[in-house]
């Protein structure tokens, strides 16, 4: 046996029953797609008698969405009020007529442990692709910092004191901002949809720069291509700004490290049948390893297989993305090209989608093409995310 066909036996043997569970959420009878589900983590505000509106932007048409909503990083039960999804009209306001109410086995209300989520029953609506839903959830009780997704780049309401959910107009939603808060997923019945795919990543999945509530994300822009390719998928972002693979973010609300939230934000994704993985850049950042050590190409490499066994136990495929340029000093640099390079040419990943190759300057393949740069080098402007879904193989997602 190689060693790393002993490292993915070892990985797959201590993750068997994570893995199974995950499996298991990934497999509906009713054939349900994930069309948005963003990472979660620890660390959001306190409310109190408040209602959050929230904007979801779905991947892909369907029917009967069900909400997810999560207390997975919360340390007190959370209790909620009432939940409502109708479609947004403008800003908070909702179309009116479009109002339903979300039930959680047939209840109106419900308590949610810490460390778990809720999944709702269906909602008897049809939801288009593209199409934005507001989801609107009643907090009656004083929390303890939420579960959350710092970086929306979208536009969260938070209402005065009360029930604001059903309410068609904005004039009760009082303030902004741009995080989601404990709604960590929307799944359907997909109308033409084949699977999702999860964008796995840091803050160049996740969108870092990009307009707020344009999206233009290329996970956003790769669901798009897709459909226009006649191949239509629901896309999910999972990335999460600041996020290693190796290593815990001291940002709390950076997350867990990739190798610890894999499970859950990639293959516990209803439908997931395929991971497109691009995550790096933050490690070598810090330039440390699992020990404390200095991270080196086969400390990244060696992370980068146990997500693949972790993938491949759960039966789904995943596409390497090679790492972005970043002007890194030389010996980071060398690194970077070296684990580059495995990606490319080790065969270990069910495809690859050369990113450093499609964003780099041709005159200074070290930097990121000035065109597509937002201004600090690292994150793309809009132009540069659509060149990073343009970057990949349709043929790579069945």
């Amino acid at each position: 046996m190689t060693r790393r066909h002993l490292l993915a036996a070892i990985v797959a043997a201590t993750t068997l029953a994570t893995v199974a569970t995950s499996a298991s959420a990934a497999t509906d009878a009713a054939g349900r797609l994930a069309t948005w589900a963003p990472s979660m983590t620890i660390g959001g505000p306190n409310f109190s008698n408040q209602t959050i509106r929230m904007v979801v932007h779905s991947s892909i048409a369907g029917s009967s969405p069900r909400i997810t909503l999560s207390n997975l990083r919360g340390t007190t039960p959370l209790s909620v009020g009432a939940i409502d999804v109708a479609v947004q009209g403008g800003m908070a306001t909702a179309v009116a007529g479009s109002h339903h109410t979300v039930t959680f086995s047939r209840s109106k209300t419900l308590t949610i442990a810490a460390g778990s989520e809720a999944v709702s029953d269906p909602v008897p609506m049809s939801v288009a692709a593209g199409q934005n839903l507001l989801v609107s959830v009643f907090l009656p009780k004083a929390t303890s910092s939420a579960t959350w997704h710092s970086d929306a780049f979208d536009t969260t309401f938070l209402s005065d004191a009360g029930d604001h959910s059903r309410d068609d107009g904005d004039g009760n939603y009082i303030a902004a901002r741009t995080s989601w808060f404990y709604l960590s997923g929307v799944d359907l019945v997909p109308t033409t949809a084949r699977s999702t795919v999860v964008a796995f990543g840091d803050s160049i999945t996740d969108g870092y720069n990009t307009p707020t509530g344009a999206y233009q994300r290329w996970p956003d822009d790769l669901a798009r291509r897709l459909a226009a390719a006649g191949a239509p998928h629901a896309v999910v972002d999972a990335g999460l700004g600041g996020n290693r693979v190796l290593t815990d973010v001291p940002n709390i609300w950076q997350g867990i490290s990739a190798l610890k939230r894999f499970q859950h934000d990639a293959l516990g994704i209803a439908g997931v049948r395929t991971v497109i993985l691009m995550e790096g850049v933050n490690d070598l950042h810090a330039a440390v390893n699992t020990a404390g050590g200095p991270l080196t190409a086969a400390d990244l490499i060696g992370g980068y297989q146990q997500l693949i066994a972790q993938a491949h136990h759960a039966g789904v495929r995943i596409i390497g993305g090679t790492i972005m340029p970043d002007n890194e000093p030389a010996d980071r640099e060398a690194t970077r090209q070296a684990v580059n390079d495995w990606i490319r040419t080790s065969g270990a990943f069910d495809g690859v989608v050369d990113f450093d190759h499609a964003m780099a300057d041709p005159a200074n393949p070290h930097s990121l093409n000035p065109p597509y740069n937002s201004g600090d080098g690292l994150h793309p402007n809009a132009t540069g995310m659509q060149a990073m879904a343009d970057a990949v193989d349709l043929k790579l997602l069945p």
